[in-house]
Order: C-alpha cells, then sequence, then structure tokens
C-alpha cells in the first residue's frame, strides 16, 4: 500500500534531518532544502513579514522542529534586522539593590520578546567601557547601564553611536543619554531631619566612595540637614568591606564624640554596620539609633526593624527599560536625553527609636 504525499513528505523529512544532525549545526539552507522549498521562503516564514501560505509555512516549520534549527541572530543584525537583544551593565550583582534593577529590566524586556545580556563593569570605567563595546559588537538592539564612577565613566554617544542608551541609577555626563534617577539628596535630608527630631546631635554618615554620585547625592542630602540644625558632620566613606567597617565603627563608638545616630549609605554599607553592631553587642536604638538608605527584603524583620529610605528600585529599572524600547521603536538618538527622578518613601519603624508597631509610610 503506498503512503500518503502527506505521511511520505514526513518521513522523509525525518530521515534527511537524521543525516543532517549527525554531521553538523543545521543551516537556513537544510531547512529549505528539507521542506522543498527556497531560502528565501524560510526567511519569510521565520520573519512574518510576508505572507506565506498555511501549507507552505507547515512545510517550514515542520523542518525547523526536525533539524532543531535556531536563527543566528548576530547574521539577521548584519542584514540590518533587529537581535531582538538588549545589554545590560550593572557594577555587580552580589548587591540585592542592583540584582533588583536587574530583575525589573529582563521583566521589561521579557515582554516585548527580547532577551538580555548581562555583564558588571565592578565600578572600573575601563571594565565598563570594554563591556559596552562587547556589547555593540553583539549588535545589541540598545543598552541599559548603571554607569561607574560619575567623572570617570567613559559611556558617551560617539561610543554607542546610533544605538539607543538609558543610564539609570547614576548619571553621566554626556547629555544626550537618557537617565532615571530617584530623589537621592532628599530622602538622605528628610531621614537626618527625622534623627534629629528625635533629639540626635550626634549622627554619621557611613558611606562608599564620594567617587560613586548616589553615595555623594546621599552625603550631600545628609549634610544639608545637619548645617540647617546647626550641627557639625561627621562622615566615613571608607565601608568597602565588612573588615574595614568592623574597624571604623570600633574606633567611631569608643570615641568620647561617639554618634549617638548613624545614616548608612546603601543596602550593602547596611550590612557591614549591622554585622559590625552585632559582632560588638551595640544596642539598637537604646546605644545608637540607625537608619539606612534603601529598603530590602529582611530590613522588616530584624531586632528591630529598620527605619530606611526606599527607594524605588524596580520601578527604577522598568522606567529605564521602557523608555530604552521606546527610542528602539522611534529609532530616536537624541540630542538631549530625557531625566527623570522618582521619589523616594521614609519608611519609620523602631531602628530609630520611633515606638510605633508597624512601619509608617512618609512620601
Amino acid at each position: 500500500m503506498s503512503e500518503a504525499p502527506g505521511t511520505l513528505f514526513l518521513n522523509r523529512s525525518k530521515r534527511r534531518a537524521k543525516t543532517l544532525a549527525v554531521h553538523r549545526k543545521p543551516t537556513m539552507s537544510d531547512v529549505a532544502r528539507l521542506a522543498g522549498v527556497g531560502t528565501m521562503t524560510v526567511s519569510r516564514v521565520l520573519s512574518g513579514t510576508v505572507r506565506v501560505s498555511a501549507e507552505t509555512t507547515q512545510r517550514v516549520q515542520t523542518a525547523v522542529e526536525q533539524l532543531k534549527y535556531r536563527p543566528n541572530e548576530l547574521a539577521r543584525a548584519f542584514r540590518g534586522q533587529r537581535s531582538r537583544s538588549i545589554g545590560l551593565i550593572i557594577p555587580y550583582l552580589y548587591d540585592p539593590f542592583f540584582a533588583n534593577c536587574a530583575q525589573a529590566v529582563t521583566s521589561v524586556a521579557k515582554e516585548h520578546g527580547y532577551s538580555v545580556i548581562i555583564t558588571t563593569s565592578a565600578e572600573d570605567p575601563d571594565t565598563e567601557f570594554a563591556e559596552a563595546e562587547h556589547m555593540l559588537e553583539r549588535h545589541v538592539d540598545g543598552m541599559v547601564v548603571i554607569p561607574s564612577r560619575f567623572r570617570q565613566t567613559r559611556l558617551t554617544r560617539s561610543l554607542f553611536g546610533k544605538t539607543p542608551v538609558v543610564a539609570f541609577d547614576r548619571p553621566v555626563q554626556d547629555p544626550s543619554l537618557d537617565v532615571v534617577l530617584v530623589q537621592n539628596a532628599a530622602g538622605a535630608r528628610r531621614i537626618v531631619e527625622h534623627l534629629i527630631e528625635h533629639g540626635h546631635k550626634r549622627i554619621a554618615y557611613m558611606g562608599l566612595s564620594r567617587s560613586l554620585f548616589t553615595i555623594n547625592a546621599r552625603f550631600l542630602g545628609y549634610r544639608r540637614a545637619m548645617q540647617d540644625a546647626g550641627l557639625a558632620s561627621d562622615a566615613v566613606f571608607d565601608c568597602t568591606t565588612e573588615d574595614d567597617t568592623r574597624r571604623i565603627l570600633k574606633e567611631k563608638m569608643s570615641g568620647k564624640d561617639a554618634p549617638t545616630a548613624i545614616l548608612t549609605s546603601n543596602t550593602l554599607v547596611t550590612r557591614y554596620i549591622l554585622s559590625a553592631i552585632a559582632h560588638f553587642g551595640i544596642r539598637i536604638p537604646n546605644d545608637v539609633a540607625f537608619a539606612g538608605f534603601d529598603d530590602f527584603d529582611m530590613a522588616e524583620f530584624t531586632a528591630p526593624p529598620l527605619t530606611v529610605v526606599r527607594q524605588p528600585a524596580q520601578e527604577m529599572g522598568r522606567v529605564a527599560a521602557r523608555l530604552l524600547f521606546d527610542r528602539i521603536a522611534r529609532g530616536e538618538t537624541p540630542r538631549t536625553g530625557n531625566r527623570i527622578v522618582l521619589p523616594v518613601e521614609i519608611v519609620l519603624r523602631r531602628s530609630c527609636g520611633c515606638k510605633h508597631r508597624n512601619p509608617v509610610v512618609i512620601s
């Protein structure tokens, strides 16, 4: 009994697919030969740019599945088509804040049918520049970046050309690039004012390097609040490791003018300070009141719960990614980029000296 035409095609296709799979990675020409069509027809089916008959489409899709063919995105980019990928450069992934930002960017990318290539700069401008070049070599359709040190970063429009770029969390010096920030100075100022309202006069600011835009901006807000209250600033910018932070805190708390309250610059320093406080048996808020810039998952469950300035990490990542995809869709490379500043919230818990049982959020 003879085979039906459709069955005959499928059986022959399977035999050919098996033969090809043994020898090498399949190509578009292999798909075309297996489906009995031209390579242009395969391209049209895969791109969806031109209508192809249902029967032909089915044959191409069957061949693609049997060969396990995957389109070469780089080759498509060379042909002027989009690679359907974006690049994301962040300082490092061990800080929960940066990880949350990355999660938000990838979520928006998935909504647009894009993949994300993620890499880190380790806060080094040269590494950052090299990683951006690698991204461009891979023909990403756009890039989202948390820049490294503000006055040292080498990210400019001349590097990216017509590829859309959005910086977030920290700005770049090139005004043609879009940037999404939060109210760093205002948030720090407000939380210091709250500590002053509790009666504190010796408030220490403990942070990473001032060469980081966010750390410096928060320090300026802290300093403004202290100056307005007629108080002396007391800032340290060397809390770069857990051991260094422990040593610095020991020196601070053993001096005759030991601080009665501490504000940390970001989540990483908050973790270091909490570890040092536990090591030395310092009681919060009895021995020292405590507040940190940026909220994190366990802040509500520490003993006591931590008062923080909550910045919208995920919202910032989403806004930056949506702005990028809007640029990609429009094909825009503006002379003057957008500057979006998102609000922060003050979350009052008990580490600052407040007595309420539940958090109080001040917008």
